[in-house]
């Protein structure tokens, strides 16, 4: 097979010299101290789904923000309207083409191998994304400060894939379908997984090309469109041959464990091709248990690399994120790795005109269940990230920690046992309150901690799977001993959503928990979708919109 070693760098993007900027209306010098929000009084998620509807809409003044645009026609059309503000960034994202690794055909590396070098992903993504996007070689975006690009890839090539499978042993009908060494039946039709066209147009027709590419191969794969919600239900039951999937990924690269280590191949769980490599558990276990950033650096090479040979998923592309925000609006928040759509714009902006406007943000799909436990789709957290806070926030220049709900942190090694391990120290804010009105203590931080770690909650495991201990100290400080030294553990426990105790600890059944349709035991204008955040929700109308109104008891408002 003909291999290659080499880095693919993101094309430049052209647009950058169409953008127009308001300075009056963004933020160029930030600090997140400065924020007093947020001032919007009712905020509108509006559903639409249909991406012609959603810049419709946007143009006519129905939304105020439209994020996650990802049409070169729509970012043209766009950035010649006077009266809206476009905004670009280098984006933690990454698309992927996975296998189901449980079953055969794919079980097969080789074949894996060939798939990679038989999509033409250079000229599928240069021609669908017209340079807002660049072909993605490695498992982490190149927005990633640890992602490498200096890996084994498989350049275009059919007929030398297909001269690959042909060394291997590997044969063909007639018909060009493969049939595998030593065997005589051809490989059965099989399904790629994928969102409709009517959801999302561009993923629809790169399904549709790669599928086709796979074709003539001898993989007999047809695209399966279906609601995106479906779709991850048959991902986590494991009911697949292969998908499509984009994921949001951290300046942390430990996406690479959740998504590969065997431990995460569990119901719910973010190892969704299932591989098991006991080479790559080690070499993951290094980057998860680094002691410093040069052993992450290293560790995380080392992952890559090794993907790169045993390719569980193929990298298909990373794009710019492109958000748009009315000029109506001032106290946008952009930065070079942040559009103009995200919470610190939410917390800092108001009307130019001055006075109190509900402001339209659009959510490109539904929700899947609005449960913090149960759901890993971007959507709910788009709603849920209002609601729940965590104890340390990421600045979004410097993506450096900020103090958030705790206002400062300590991370120790210790000896204990003879066993070298974590002690990590955390101080609240003595002026946070629940959305309720019941005062954040530490005991709550403490219960969450605890309530996820006994729980083993697939979304959280891999942050809470090493605590050994969680305890509150004379001074109120949240101490949480972990079983090991890690480089991770303060982005790991620091970033949890902190739950209330007073509303979990009534909670029989996490996994089918509904707490947006279930009354608040002693509140009757609220759910049980509460936290400490900015955002208060107060209904979900499907197809339609998720309304919330402004938290006045929001620690940030009170400084």
């Amino acid at each position: 097979m003909k291999k290659a070693y080499r880095s693919l760098v993101p094309a430049l993007l052209i647009l950058l010299a169409n953008l127009q900027t308001a300075p009056a209306a963004t933020i160029d010098l930030f600090s997140p101290e400065d924020i007093r929000g947020p001032h919007i009084e009712e905020l509108y998620m509006v559903i639409i789904r249909d991406p012609d509807a959603q810049v419709l809409a946007l143009e006519k003044g129905d939304i105020d923000i439209l994020g996650d645009i990802t049409r070169p026609v729509d970012v043209e059309k766009l950035s010649r309207n006077e009266n809206i503000d476009l905004s670009l960034a280098q984006a933690f994202h990454g698309f992927f083409l996975g296998f189901n690794l449980r079953k055969a055909p794919w079980t097969m590396q080789e074949l894996r191998q060939a798939a990679w070098q038989a999509i033409p992903r250079e000229e599928i993504v240069r021609g669908l994304f017209q340079g807002y996007a660049a072909p993605l070689a490695s498992f982490l975006p190149p927005a990633s400060p640890y992602y490498e690009g200096n890996i084994l890839v498989y350049p275009h090539d059919m007929a030398g894939a297909k001269a690959w499978l042909s060394e291997k042993g590997w044969t063909w009908t007639e018909d060009n379908v493969l049939i595998p060494p030593g065997g005589t039946s051809p490989l059965g039709k099989m399904k790629l997984l994928s969102p409709t066209a009517q959801v999302a147009p561009t993923t629809a027709e790169l399904s549709s090309r790669m599928a086709s590419a796979l074709r003539e191969l001898g993989i007999p794969l047809e695209v399966e469109p279906m609601d995106f919600a479906t779709m991850l239900s048959r991902i986590d039951e494991h009911d697949f041959d292969a998908y499509v999937l984009a994921w949001s990924m951290t300046r942390d690269p430990d996406s690479l464990y959740a998504f590969y280590h065997s431990s995460m191949d569990i119901e719910g769980g973010y190892n969704l091709p299932g591989i098991h490599d006991r080479e790559l558990d080690r070499v993951l276990e290094d980057l998860k248990w680094a002691k410093d950033e040069k052993s992450a650096l290293k560790a995380a090479s080392e992952a890559q690399v090794m993907l790169s040979e045993k390719i569980p998923v193929i990298p298909v592309y990373s794009r710019y994120s492109i958000g748009a925000v009315s000029r109506k609006w001032k106290g946008i928040v952009k930065s070079p790795v942040t559009t103009g759509d995200n919470l610190w714009s939410l917390l800092n902006m108001e009307p130019v005109e001055g006075g109190s406007l509900p402001l339209y943000w659009c959510l490109s799909d539904e929700p899947r269940s609005l449960n913090p436990f149960g759901t890993s789709s971007a959507y709910d957290w788009q709603v849920l990230g209002l609601i729940y806070d965590a104890m340390i926030a990421i600045d979004p220049f410097t993506l450096e920690d900020i103090p958030w709900l705790a206002t400062d942190w300590k991370m120790e090694t210790i000896e204990k046992d003879g066993d070298r391990q974590t002690l990590l120290t955390f101080r609240l804010r003595k002026d946070i309150y629940w959305q309720d009105g019941e005062p954040l203590t530490p005991e709550d931080v403490k219960f969450t901690i605890e309530y996820l770690r006994e729980k083993a909650i697939p979304r959280y495991y891999d942050n809470v799977s090493d605590v050994l201990e969680v305890t509150i100290d004379p001074e109120g400080d949240i101490q949480v001993r972990l079983d090991n030294v890690s480089y991770w553990y303060l982005h790991n426990i620091g970033g949890l959503p902190v739950f209330p105790e007073h509303i979990i600890s009534r909670v029989k059944d996490w996994k089918n928990w509904q707490p947006s349709k279930l009354p608040h035991p002693s509140r009757d204008d609220l759910t049980q979708l509460i936290g400490t955040g900015p955002f208060i929700f107060r209904e979900y109308r499907p197809g339609e919109f998720v309304r919330f109104t402004k938290n006045d008891l929001f620690w940030l408002l009170k400084r």
